[in-house]
């Protein structure tokens, strides 16, 4: 099926910026509560409490189980720890030193949609636990840099594929990055990975005004994953850690934006959020 991608003008990639601003302080509040003895229900509070003084509408909360009658997702944030790869509920289990966890999150302000996850050490980390973490944040930000070096997403997908593989790690293969403007999820289907699938109709081409959540999943050992009975949580079929990291990028005429990045001086003069 041919996908229908809807570019973005310069001014609705303006007011993506504003909601991916909302999602990178969101971020920040978590991080700040990212240590030994906290737990990921009460950071779970602080990104909704953000999100609420602002007019944000939090992107997850509720947000319908693709398994008909199975329960809808009940918070702001995906909290995956360890070996859990992504839609982690939070909890009010302590976090250890050595954990890692995954925070996924995203709202819409004024109409428009930003979604964004990184992975945080808490405390000190096992050197092969960080190198994943290094590794993952590592082949995002290389996925960013190939956008203004080639023209079609299968390019930069099978770059992405052998950046972790030769590392020594795997890329999950069931989950997938997602167009995103007023839905979080949109047209094209964003993988990580080179297929037969990512071909002719389903590839797509690299030019201004697309804007895309790209978000690799890697995992220490198999890349294969397994759901808990809470029909939420996938975790690692074999038990060891997974780390994600994504960001809302637009493409511009000046190349691509991480809309969900860190704000530039110009932007912390005005910024509201």
């Amino acid at each position: 099926m041919t996908q229908q991608v809807e570019l973005k003008s310069k001014r609705e990639i303006g007011l993506m910026r504003q909601a991916g601003l909302a999602v990178w302080k969101a971020h920040q509040i978590a991080a700040e509560m990212m240590q030994p003895g906290a737990n990921t229900y009460d950071i779970d509070r602080a990104v909704e409490a953000h999100f609420e003084s602002i007019d944000a509408v939090p992107l997850f909360k509720n947000y319908p189980n693709s398994s008909n009658h199975k329960p809808v997702f009940p918070a702001v944030t995906c909290m995956s720890v360890n070996e859990a790869v992504v839609h982690g509920i939070p909890t009010t289990e302590p976090l250890v030193e050595g954990d890692i966890v995954s925070i996924d999150t995203g709202c819409r302000l004024n109409g428009w949609c930003g979604d964004a996850a990184l992975t945080h050490p808490i405390g000190k980390v096992e050197p092969e636990v960080q190198k994943l973490l290094d590794v993952t944040r590592g082949v995002l930000d290389l996925a960013i840099q190939l956008l203004a070096e080639k023209s079609h997403w299968s390019q930069i997908a099978e770059q992405m594929a052998q950046y972790v593989a030769d590392h020594g790690f795997s890329t999950v293969e069931c989950f997938v990055g997602h167009g995103i403007g007023r839905e979080m999820h949109e047209d094209p289907q964003v993988p990580n990975y080179s297929s037969r699938s990512l071909r002719g109709s389903n590839d797509f081409p690299i030019v201004p005004g697309l804007v895309i959540a790209i978000e690799p999943m890697v995992n220490m050992g198999t890349k294969n994953v397994k759901m808990l009975k809470d029909h939420w949580t996938q975790v690692t079929a074999d038990g060891r850690p997974s780390a994600h990291f994504e960001h809302t990028v637009a493409i511009t005429s000046d190349g691509p934006m991480a809309l969900t990045s860190a704000p530039t001086p110009a932007e912390i003069e005005g910024m509201t959020v």
